[in-house]
């Protein structure tokens, strides 16, 4: 396996290479009209990358491209996405091996999930590669944070710095944490395009800085780091203090949706734990009269499902009929429903966990059926009663 360059023994060389190139980078201007939907682009970009596994360098090179090709030229909003796609082509074909470089069945599967609608073709995207190198001169060696990144965290952690104001028990473990934090912080970068008004390796830089001060590690900034980046700490403080505020942002953004998502779970909660027959078979508050129809339903077919019941209990009590005017209709229903209850029906209220009304006559004989259930959306069960007796 080839070990990283900035592992190597041409690490110095090659960094010093990289930093006289971005002096020669093109001017980012920030002028193009689609500016609105430059963060959509990237954060695209970022998720096509990972479900890729392209490497960091060549998802900052796509986004980069995609940048210097939005600032000169206005594109039409239904091609942004098939140039970003080509951005992201070019950039894993310069930067990584030609077996990880993605194929074009795999980004249409990947480009589905997100709802983009035109289909990517071998020939459209073949066209767009060619535009965007002609754009760029065929010249793709541009320096991004990310090919700093490996170098600068080299130094990131030293034996002798402070956690807390104690000496760090493990070197180790605490490298890993900073590799996390840091790219973390390279991710962050790539959301703003304000970050492109600073030279790459100065961001690379502050996401060693910012990740630091997150760690809790003392002192902010070491004279080995300083010595390695050529950035002493005033260099960096204004860069760094914009991705500790992303970074603040992006925590109460979290919190928040933390706090949403336990909301919603204890509304779910309550709900899966309340009892249904408490709701279906309280007590009415309202005259028997206004609800005759419905009350006398239950035992012509016998109790209804729990749902339909639920549903019902949830619905503004309606007006008695006798007040509207309709005595003769509802008073002949009453009647022709009763009929078969005769003599008069006893309403008995039975007191316990399940509380309900049940019509109790002597002729002729009827069944009962009652229905039990834990919750709402439990399956229920029915269980025949005995006969009363006369």
């Amino acid at each position: 396996m080839e070990e990283p360059w900035w592992r190597g023994d041409l690490a110095a060389e090659i960094h010093q290479t990289l930093r006289l190139k971005e002096l020669k980078l093109p001017v980012y201007k920030a002028h193009s009209s689609q500016m609105g939907m430059r963060r959509y682009l990237a954060d695209l970009l970022t998720i096509l990358s990972s479900r890729c596994q392209l490497c960091p360098t060549a998802r900052h090179l796509a986004v980069y491209l995609l940048d210097l090709f939005m600032d000169r030229y206005d594109v039409a909003v239904k091609q942004l996405c098939v140039i970003s796609v080509a951005c992201l082509l070019l950039a894993s074909k310069f930067e990584e091996k030609e077996d990880r470089v993605p194929k074009l069945e795999q980004l249409n599967s990947f480009a589905s999930l997100f709802c983009l609608n035109p289909v990517l073709t071998k020939k459209d995207l073949l066209k767009m590669e060619l535009l965007l190198l002609e754009s760029f001169n065929w010249n793709l060696c541009l320096p991004t944070p990310a090919h700093y990144i490996d170098y600068y965290l080299l130094a990131s952690v030293s034996e002798t710095d402070l956690h807390n104001g104690w000496p760090i028990t493990s070197v180790t473990k605490v490298r890993v944490f900073m590799e996390k934090y840091a790219h973390y912080f390279l991710k962050v970068s790539l959301q703003d395009h304000i970050f492109l008004s600073f030279q790459p390796s100065l961001v690379a830089a502050a996401c060693v800085g910012a990740s630091r001060i997150c760690l809790e590690i003392s002192p902010s900034w070491t004279t080995q780091l300083e010595v390695l980046t050529c950035y002493s700490w005033e260099n960096l403080a204004t860069c760094i203090e914009m991705m500790l505020i992303a970074h603040n942002k992006d925590i109460k953004e979290a919190s928040k949706d933390q706090m949403t998502l336990l909301q919603q779970q204890q509304v779910m909660e309550s709900l899966v734990l309340q009892t249904p027959t408490q709701v279906l078979f309280q007590q009415s508050r309202h005259h028997p009269m206004t609800q005759h129809s419905a009350l006398l339903s239950q035992f012509h077919s016998p109790i209804q499902d729990l749902c339909s019941a639920y549903r019902d209990s949830l619905q503004a009590p309606r007006p008695s009929d006798l007040a509207l005017g309709n005595a003769s209709d509802s008073l002949c229903s009453f009647s022709t429903l009763s009929a078969s209850f005769q003599p008069v029906a006893q309403t008995v209220s039975i007191q316990g966990p399940v509380t309900m009304q049940v019509a109790i006559s002597t002729e002729p004989r009827h069944c009962l059926s009652l229905t039990y259930g834990s919750s709402y959306f439990s399956k229920h069960h029915s269980y025949a009663a005995g006969c009363f007796d006369g």
